[in-house]
């Protein structure tokens, strides 16, 4: 087709700014919606300089927010509808322990949230725990349950079905291009060093680099770009915390009490090594997340040992490959979803405070309607920019 060759003549319905998973979701429910879509990526595809890569992630429903719950219905239907589509086994189903102390008020607001929405739940008292994982050692006072509906998502799979179905559907990728200018208007001028580009609309998700590209458009958020430490922990015994063995993927909240939660994923991507990582970080420029670590002994790291020492007695207790990742986190680790205060015309998709994942077609559904002009299918007040009045700066 014509834009595909002269991409810098087309005025495009749409243009999105970054390719991951919650860009290449947005772009695909607007070719979806017949708009003449441009989908801008600043490294060339595919990258793990953002967040969107790496083999899995876990899929859930099990959120103490009864909205994410909601909209996680949707979500599975949407993310089985593009494993049709892409002929691409996307979930493996394998349950999702939560486990913390009995009386946490996060632990009991999940399992009333999983029960209000009516999905398959199963509490787990410490005798059935112990026989059912025995690999896992709970702590005193300490409760367990399974979100039957949990499992592990093929991240690289998704992002690459995803963007394959957008080509299919006439829509255009521009890899290998770094937005240099954002100039608002009727119709929004979208520079890089390659071509200059126009559009009706304009969707920023950009992820870590949000705050950059968002700053000239005069919005200052309060999101903070956290580094990442991925870690994974060695089996002694090969298999034993696998799919194979039908191991659930877990979220152990409120750790020792503190604020720190830990997750895992069965072992599937390194054999014989299992996934379990901090939800937390240490404040990272993207630009230069790729640092060599100063310390072998960051805190996260050390939190993790002792963690593993106390819950997984079948592991060797120090990470045996490390890789690296980032959230962009809000306050409220809530997401950003909305228009831009002063250009209706530039929709914002941003701070998926490292758990946005899952949702990404839900979220790439609500930023195209709200491109689009449409009303959103979901109540967007828990993700709305004005939640953050005395922190939000929007000049120009």
């Amino acid at each position: 087709m014509a834009e595909h060759s002269n991409p810098g003549r087309t005025v495009y319905d749409t243009i999105v700014v970054g390719a991951g998973i919650q860009g290449s979701f947005t772009a695909y429910h607007l070719a979806k919606n017949g708009k003449k879509t441009l989908l801008l990526e600043q490294f060339l595809l595919p990258h793990s300089r953002g967040s969107s890569h790496g083999q899995t992630r876990i899929i859930r429903k099990a959120y103490v927010e009864d909205f994410y719950t909601k909209m996680m219905a949707e979500c599975y239907q949407l993310w089985a509808q593009l494993e049709q589509e892409s002929n691409t086994e996307l979930c493996r189903q394998t349950g999702l322990l939560l486990i913390s102390a009995e009386q946490d008020p996060d632990f009991q607001a999940t399992w009333k949230t999983l029960g209000a929405n009516q999905v398959p739940r199963e509490y787990l008292a410490p005798d059935q725990f112990r026989k059912r994982f025995p690999g896992v050692t709970l702590k005193p006072g300490e409760a367990a349950f399974n979100d039957h509906s949990g499992g592990v998502l093929y991240a690289d799979k998704a992002l690459k079905a995803v963007q394959d179905c957008f080509r299919r559907m006439g829509g255009t990728i521009r890899d290998g291009e770094k937005v240099t200018e954002i100039r608002p208007g009727e119709e929004v001028m979208v520079k890089t060093p390659s071509l200059v580009y126009r559009a009706k609309s304009l969707v920023i998700t950009a992820g870590p680099w949000a705050s950059k590209v968002l700053r000239p458009l005069g919005l200052k958020l309060p999101l903070q770009t956290l580094g990442i430490n991925v870690c994974y922990w060695k089996e002694k015994v090969p298999g034993a915390y696998g799919v194979t063995h039908k191991f659930p993927c877990f979220i152990v909240i409120n750790v020792n009490g503190s604020k720190h939660s830990v997750y895992g994923l069965p072992s599937n991507e390194y054999p014989g090594l299992i996934k379990i990582c901090c939800h937390s970080g240490n404040s990272v420029d993207p630009d230069v997340r790729d640092v060599p670590l100063q310390s072998p002994t960051l805190h996260d790291i050390q939190l993790l040992r002792d963690f593993v020492r106390t819950y997984f007695p079948g592991l060797e207790p120090e990470p045996a490959i490390v890789e690296r990742c980032m959230y962009t986190n809000t306050p409220d680790e809530n997401f950003i979803l909305d228009r831009h205060p002063h250009f209706k015309n530039i929709v914002l998709g941003a701070g998926f405070s490292g758990h946005g994942f899952k949702l990404s077609p839900v979220v790439g559904k609500l930023l195209c309607e709200l491109s689009m002009g449409k009303e959103p299918s979901y109540s967007m007040e828990p993700f709305r920019v004005a939640r953050f009045p005395n922190k939000l700066q929007a000049s120009l």
